[in-house]
């Protein structure tokens, strides 16, 4: 892996959920790579040198040797496939298709509980006001679907960690860390991911404070 030359963009704050994902999959590989950051409040994703980089003007933007792909779950699945080491996703064809399955309606719904829960709440300590009734109604459809998911395992979604983990104990922290009800289970379930090495290296990135 020495001859390997891998860069990941991330945002300035670390904030981006979806720059955790493809941190912690580089990570879980064991692979070395360097870190640029994408000031997101000056709109840097949209300066042309990035935006012909990334394709879709977005953080996290992958480049390994020259090749560059951005979209979080994308990067997952590429990284997963080119190199070895900690599976990222489960090897039963059905149990795979399940998690890819989490990834995409994580990124695609609930979108009341991130514009109301942003992860500022998780990484800078921030607080918020008491959720909408839309974003109650989120909050019991994630709670619903992730009880499913888990009812059969209480560590890992499929019995094996998957980096589906990371993004399902992402949004549930986005509620457990503002002082949200959520159920027990659930709660225990994504502190036990948070613990996972390779995500405290993201929670513990130095990050200015709020309003700095």
């Amino acid at each position: 892996m020495s001859s390997t030359s891998i860069l990941l963009y991330v945002d300035t704050q670390y904030l981006s959920p979806y720059a955790l994902s493809a941190f912690v999959s580089l990570h879980e590989k064991g692979l070395s790579f360097d870190i640029q950051t994408i000031d997101l409040a000056a709109k840097a994703q949209h300066e042309p040198g990035f935006a012909t980089k990334s394709l879709t003007s977005r953080v996290p933007t992958l480049i390994h040797d020259g090749f560059s792909l951005s979209e979080s779950s994308a990067i997952a699945e590429y990284i997963d496939e080119v190199f070895p080491g900690t599976p990222l996703y489960p090897a039963e064809p059905q149990n795979r298709a399940r998690a890819r399955q989490v990834q995409a309606w994580l990124r695609s719904d609930l979108n009341p509980i991130k514009q109301e829960r942003p992860t500022e709440v998780i990484f800078s300590g921030a607080t918020k006001p008491p959720l909408s009734q839309k974003a109650q109604t989120a909050a019991e459809k994630l709670f619903f679907a992730a009880e499913l998911l888990l009812s059969a395992n209480t560590e890992n979604l499929f019995g094996q960690w998957s980096i589906a983990d990371v993004d399902l104990a992402l949004i549930l922290h986005r509620l457990i860390l503002n002082g949200d009800p959520v159920p027990e289970n659930l709660v225990t379930y994504a502190k036990h991911q948070w613990q996972r090495p390779s995500v405290q290296l993201w929670v513990n990135q130095q990050r200015q404070p709020l309003g700095g």
